[in-house]
C-alpha cells in the first residue's frame, strides 16, 4: 500500500472521488435494482471503478487501498463495509456503465470550453493500450506481435488538453471509421475554431462534415495527390504546407500531449484480458486521467 500512496497523494484522489460521484449522478440511480441489498450505491461502485483506474491497480488492490484510507471512505460514504471484489467486476460488465463515461468527459469538456475567453482550437488522433507490458520491439524479435489492442481516438481542446470526444474500439482500424461518432460527441460539446489532424485522417468528407455542420475549420495533412501532383475535393486541394503553417498546424501535437501524459501517468498496458473488459478499462483510464487535470 505504501507503493500505492507513493504513486498520488490522498488530497488528489479524494478530488478525483469527488468530481467522479458527482459527474455520476445524473446517470445512476441510487441502486440498480429495487430488490437488491441496497448495501453500496451505483456511484459509489462507479467511483471504485475510476479510483482503479486512477491508481492502475486491480479490483482487489482499490479496495484494499480504501480499506486503509478511512478519511476517503468516508467522502465516499462507505461506513464499515466494502464491496467484494466481484462486485466490481460485475459492474463494470453492464454495457450502460461504459456508455456513461463518454457523458461523462463530454461534461468536463464543456466546462473546459466555457472557460475558454476565446475560442481555441481543437486536435484528434488516435492511440493504442496494449494488453502486455511487453514492448513492440520485443514481440517483435519474439515472433509474437500483438494483432489486436485497444484503440483511444480523442478529440482534445489544445489550450486544456482536456477531452471533447472519445471513441474506444478494438485496434487496428482505419482511424476514418472512428470520425462520424467522435464528431457527434465533439459538436454537442464545444465549437473551436479550428480542428486539426494528420494524414490518417486526410479525406474530403471529413473537411466537408467540420466545416458545413460544425462550422469549425478543418487543418488536416494530405496523405498524398495524384501523378500530376493534384489533389482532389475542394479543401484538400487548399492544404499545401504553406497553409497548413500558416493555420497553426503545429498545435495539433497537443493531442500527443495529452496521449502521452495518459501513458506516463494512467500506464500504457491494460490488466484485462477480455475484450469487452479491455474497452471498459482504456474507458476509465481516459475518464480519471481527465478528472485528475
Amino acid at each position: 500500500m505504501k507503493r500505492l500512496k507513493t504513486v498520488a497523494t490522498i488530497p488528489t484522489i479524494e478530488a478525483v472521488a469527488e468530481m467522479g460521484m458527482r459527474l455520476s449522478r445524473p446517470h445512476l440511480a441510487d441502486y440498480g435494482a429495487t430488490r437488491s441489498r441496497h448495501d453500496f450505491t451505483q456511484r459509489q461502485l462507479m467511483v471504485c471503478l475510476i479510483l482503479r483506474a486512477y491508481l492502475k491497480t486491480t479490483y482487489r488492490g482499490v479496495l484494499e487501498f480504501l480499506a486503509v484510507s478511512q478519511r476517503l471512505r468516508e467522502r465516499l460514504g462507505f461506513a464499515d463495509k466494502l464491496p467484494h471484489f466481484t462486485t466490481l467486476q460485475k459492474f463494470s460488465r453492464r454495457s450502460q456503465v461504459v456508455a456513461i463515461v463518454p457523458l461523462m468527459i463530454r461534461k468536463i469538456g464543456q466546462v473546459a470550453a466555457m472557460k475558454e475567453a476565446v475560442r481555441g482550437a481543437a486536435a484528434m488522433d488516435s492511440t493504442g493500450l496494449s494488453g502486455s507490458t511487453a514492448s513492440e520491439y520485443f514481440r517483435t524479435r519474439s515472433g509474437n506481435r500483438c494483432h489486436q489492442w485497444v484503440k483511444l481516438s480523442v478529440i482534445v481542446l489544445t489550450s486544456s488538453l482536456l477531452p471533447i470526444g472519445l471513441v474506444t474500439s478494438l485496434g487496428p482500424s482505419n482511424d476514418r471509421v472512428q470520425v462520424p461518432e467522435l464528431l457527434d460527441q465533439a459538436q454537442a460539446v464545444s465549437r473551436p475554431s479550428r480542428l486539426y489532424a494528420d494524414a490518417g485522417y486526410d479525406a474530403e468528407w471529413i473537411h466537408a462534415r467540420c466545416r458545413d455542420q460544425w462550422g469549425v475549420e478543418s487543418v488536416i495533412k494530405p496523405n498524398g495527390h495524384r501523378a500530376d501532383g493534384i489533389r482532389n475535393g475542394k479543401w484538400r486541394a487548399g492544404m499545401s504546407p504553406e497553409h497548413l503553417q500558416a493555420q497553426g498546424y503545429g498545435k495539433r501535437w497537443a493531442v500527443e500531449s495529452f496521449f502521452s501524459g495518459l501513458k506516463r501517468t494512467m500506464g500504457a498496458a491494460l490488466n484485462a484480458r477480455r475484450h469487452d473488459q479491455m474497452i471498459a478499462e482504456a474507458s476509465f483510464r481516459v475518464l480519471a486521467y481527465a478528472l485528475r487535470r
